[in-house]
């Protein structure tokens, strides 16, 4: 029998032990369902596509981590991180251990903090994961989407490029962001709508749209093939999908009865996944020059796009009509892309369409930090 002096050491050891325990950093697999992918991943698990990532609840979180694998790009690929959806902040990250700042007003006992992480960069954007670190006593919980979830398809208009923070400064990114929703981001700057060679880009996106990887496999020596996307894994599923592209296909001289083919079929393929979600077909805002001209292509296709899906019964397909919505001073000189104001003002634009659509922001996030 035991002295109470002896209990009390036993009781002591215990406690000892148990805080020995709690001391030790929470290591989360990356095979733990409470982490919540966004956009497209390959098994290893690793990301292919600008804006692909995922999203954490963390309980308790004073430290976080990435162990990242060996198909990560090297030496570096940029991520943004955003801490209780305040703003990406762009965090290099490499193979290995990969410390992640948190700032300190987020930290403390009892709250609940989401972390939510995307590749930025079209290229280059690889990451590997392996594991998540978190502090002592820290716990990943739930994370509950919103309900509204954009679907974005389109070319280098649409992924950032050229915009220091990538996709996370881009017009459909800063969409999503306002209407509180999830959003995806599958585009590829360079590539056409016509599966043909284009800018470096082996497929276009009507056949690439519905693989794993984007363009950039052709290019991986460690992953030069593509695999089916399986788009059960998209959580929650598409709400709304919006279409901006062409310019690479009038670039590489498709005339306008096979762009309007190409599209057509595009059209009813993806209406063999999103069978009643609204479709928004965006009309070209065109290459502004800086005597107030613009140049134009595909004129009035687009309507006729439209036009013929309404013709076949699909009425859930809408014109989004861009015409005048960019201007020199929203362009870069040098490349006509979109500058940072430039993809803002776009992104208003196509608020204000939406809003008058019937389409209203969530009046909060589904998982309140």
């Amino acid at each position: 029998m035991l002295s109470s002096s002896s209990l009390r050491c036993f009781a002591g050891f215990g406690c000892i032990f148990a805080l020995s325990m709690a001391a030790k950093p929470v290591i989360i697999k990356n095979t733990n369902p409470l982490i919540h992918f966004h956009g497209r991943w390959d098994s290893s698990p690793g990301t292919w596509w600008a804006g692909s990532g995922f999203k954490l609840n963390i309980k308790n979180l004073e430290s976080l981590a990435f162990t990242l694998g060996p198909h990560t790009t090297d030496p570096l690929t940029s991520v943004g991180v955003s801490v209780n959806y305040g703003e990406f902040v762009t965090v290099n990250v490499s193979e290995g251990f990969n410390s992640i700042p948190i700032p300190a007003s987020f930290k403390g006992s009892n709250k609940n903090t989401v972390v939510r992480v995307n590749v930025e960069g079209w290229q280059n954007n690889r990451m590997n994961l392996e594991s998540l670190t978190f502090n002592p006593g820290a716990s990943l919980e739930p994370y509950t989407p919103s309900k509204l979830a954009f679907q974005f398809i389109g070319d280098s208009l649409s992924a950032g490029q050229f915009l220091p923070k990538g996709v996370d400064q881009a017009w459909p990114f800063l969409v999503g962001e306002a209407f509180k929703a999830e959003h995806v981001v599958t585009a590829q700057p360079g590539a056409a709508l016509t599966d043909i060679v284009s800018y470096g880009n082996e497929h276009g996106v009507s056949f690439q749209f519905f693989r794993t990887e984007d363009t950039g496999y052709f290019y991986t020596t460690d992953h030069n093939y593509t695999t089916p996307w399986n788009f059960g894994r998209d959580e929650p599923a598409a709400t709304h999908v919006v279409i901006h592209i062409g310019a690479n296909d009038a670039s590489q001289n498709v005339t306008e009865p096979q762009f309007v083919q190409v599209y057509t079929n595009f059209l009813a393929r993806l209406r063999t996944i999103y069978s009643q979600q609204p479709i928004f077909v965006f009309t070209p805002w065109g290459w502004p020059n800086a005597d107030g001209t613009f140049g134009e292509y595909y004129v009035g296709q687009y309507q006729k796009i439209v036009d013929l899906r309404h013709a076949q019964g699909d009425k859930n397909i809408f014109l989004v009509n861009t015409t005048g919505w960019v201007t020199w001073d929203d362009v870069f000189p040098d490349n006509q892309h979109p500058n940072i104001p430039g993809h803002q003002h776009i992104a208003d634009k196509f608020q204000a369409w939406l809003d008058n659509w019937g389409l209203k922001p969530e009046a909060h996030w589904a998982t309140r930090a």
